[in-house]
């Protein structure tokens, strides 16, 4: 019964063909090359390139787990990224080359993190910080790519160092900020110590969330946590200003930027980017984002630059008259559904948290963002027509979206009582059937104005997790995290089958001729089933560890694709029941994912907000 996998069989590679995602939560991840052509960034365990032009991008995959911090040299020569990674073990920093875009070297000492990195200005050394388990400050040679010395980052008595900052001009001073420290380090190479030494603030106790030096190293600029900035002397070591004194910036100074023709850049922790100067540090110019900013970029001297913000939003602001135009925006919450309308690749709609988003397949665009604040979207689904989106939302309402402008078209008040958590359409686009988290599964008539409750089928034990009807709307499945799917008559309103597993059903799909079913779920298992009298007719082996949090199968019905918390899309030929294909590419679990119309592209969307298309690798 149970079929094994042949490990003969040779599994093809997806190809990844584009991202959509930004994770806007690193502190200053988001980078601009001195080649002034690329953006640098991370999302999951990936380092993305995206040329600005042509918009290409390259992926650098190294890291086992995500990616907390990314720095580039000044060169342009080097990129390096470090990560997290579970209480106890090594968190790598990874050295990459930029031109060739490969791993050069992984360097690991740090336990828990990796907080924060800096390149020396002439490419000599790598300094890196760990996180809270760690604590250490450590110089790496680039050269010899081995740790030359390393030291606790702070005192006894005060906090964590979270932010380093290199000197401008010579290779052998930096500087670490933190929860009441900072520090100038003196690298003594012959002796292979680094000397600290406390910068007194004296009455002032601050949180510093970020550094900057200033070209010529006359001066040190700290961000801190309570929406102020001190300048300090990295010679003296001593405060020489800190403003502003009545407006502080809310939610504190989370990105500070040093402009070679005198002034500052700040980004603060509720979204306003400024331009100032010491000793007042009066805003001379402001602009209001979206999102906390949590890195600036600047593109050559300063004269244009590039914003990240914590919704994952990036900006390009030209100095001259700072003004933002957005250039990517993705999902900041866990992706939950991904769906075509009927017959076309051109664009797709996705559903995350509190918003429902339109792509455009191409381009990776966002043509329409619809916003339920507070509330979650569980899943989503165009009708036939393409006149209206149906999505199910948790506070128990299906809202009906117009695609074009994101007009609410109506609401199905108290839809069900725990919730919608699964929502489909019929093709003749008069009914809509969804479940609940209280596991009904209820049929509504939809009219020109008017939306009736038609049936409430009330079998399921628990919430239903994905409904798929048949093409000729007389029969659907409903798939339940109770261990079951019911097979429903449309016209009878009644049950025509029932299938039990031990598991959690998440995913079911018809087979395009419609006399089977597959099914999977957190058992790890794909299931074929007869319709006809749900018998099981095989199962296989979907994943090696985590449920399966999606599937879809093509038109034709040869080949079908799956994706859960093993991060792999797999494609799986359908009769022989064995992956051909694996696309390694996601660093969350994948929730859901589907095969274009036409057969193109694999559309998969995942827990980190982040949204991948692949080449569907078989010729339709």
């Amino acid at each position: 019964m149970n079929e094994e996998i042949s490990p003969e069989a040779e599994v093809g590679e997806l190809e990844l063909d584009a991202v959509i995602g930004f994770n806007g939560h690193v502190p200053t991840g988001l980078k601009c090359h001195p080649d002034q052509e690329h953006l640098v960034y991370p999302l999951g365990c990936t380092v993305l390139i995206q040329a600005l032009n042509t918009q290409e991008q390259k992926f650098l995959h190294g890291h086992g787990n995500n990616v907390s911090c990314l720095t580039i040299s000044k060169s342009g020569n080097y990129i390096a990224s470090g990560q997290v990674t579970f209480m106890g073990f090594k968190a790598d920093i990874i050295l990459w080359d930029y031109k060739k875009r490969e791993l050069l070297a992984r360097l690991s000492l740090h336990k828990g993190k990796v907080e924060a990195l800096a390149f020396s200005p002439n490419d000599l050394y790598l300094v890196s910080l760990g996180g809270p388990d760690d604590g250490s400050v450590v110089v790496w040679s680039i050269a010899k790519r081995d740790a030359i010395c390393g030291s606790p980052a702070a005192g006894l008595n005060v906090g964590n160092a979270t932010t380093v900052v290199f000197s401008r001009c010579r290779d052998e001073m930096f500087v670490t900020a933190g929860n009441g420290t900072i520090r100038v380090w003196e690298l003594d190479l012959p002796n292979r110590k680094i000397w600290p030494t406390e910068c007194q603030t004296g009455q002032m106790k601050r949180i510093a969330m970020c550094t900057a030096m200033a070209v010529d190293d006359s001066f040190f600029y700290l961000g801190t946590t309570t929406g102020d900035i001190l300048k300090l002397n990295p010679r003296t070591k001593l405060l020489a200003d800190t403003g502003p004194v009545k407006d502080k910036y809310s939610l504190g100074v989370s990105a500070i930027k040093c402009l070679k023709m005198g002034g500052l850049l700040l980004g603060s922790g509720a979204g306003l980017l400024v331009f100032c100067k010491s000793p007042s540090y009066k805003p001379i110019k402001k602009i209001q984002l979206q999102g906390g900013i949590s890195s600036i970029a600047l593109r050559g001297e300063g004269h244009q630059f590039f914003v990240g913000t914590e919704e994952s939003h990036i900006y390009r602001v030209n100095f001259t008259d700072f003004k933002e135009t957005l250039i990517l925006t993705c999902h900041f919450e866990a992706v939950q559904d991904i769906v075509f309308p009927f017959g076309t690749a051109e664009l797709f709609a996705t559903c995350a948290k509190k918003d429902i988003r339109v792509w455009h397949t191409m381009s990776n665009r966002e043509l329409l963002r619809i916003t339920v604040p507070n509330m979650t979207c569980h899943g989503l689904d165009f009708m036939r027509d393409g006149k209206s989106i149906i999505s199910a939302w948790d506070d128990g309402k299906i809202r009906a979206f117009a695609p074009e402008t994101g007009r609410l078209m109506y609401v199905i008040n108290s839809a069900h009582r725990i919730g919608v958590t699964a929502i489909a359409t019929t093709s003749d686009c008069k009914r809509v059937i969804s479940g609940g988290g209280e596991g009904e599964v209820r049929v509504w008539q939809i009219g020109c104005q008017t939306q009736k409750l038609e049936e409430a089928l009330k079998e399921h034990k628990s919430s239903v997790s994905c409904i798929r009807v048949k093409k000729n709307n007389e029969e659907c499945v409903t798939a339940s995290n109770d261990g079951t799917c019911i097979i429903w008559d449309l016209v009878r309103l009644r049950r025509n089958q029932m299938i039990l597993a031990n598991t959690l059903f998440q995913c079911v799909c018809y087979h395009p001729e419609e006399f089977q079913i597959i099914t999977s779920g957190t058992d790890r298992k794909i299931a074929y089933w007869e319709v006809f009298d749900g018998s099981v007719i095989r199962e296989l082996e979907g994943s090696l560890s985590g449920s399966i949090n999606g599937m879809d199968i093509t038109q034709e019905g040869v080949h079908f694709v799956t994706g859960g918390s093993d991060h792999l899309v797999k494609v799986w030929d359908y009769n022989e029941g064995e992956v051909t294909h694996v696309g390694v590419g996601h660093s969350g679990n994948i929730m859901g994912l589907r095969i274009s119309p036409g057969n193109q592209y694999i559309i998969s969307v995942s827990e980190d907000g982040a949204i991948l298309r692949w080449k569907y690798p078989f010729a339709s």
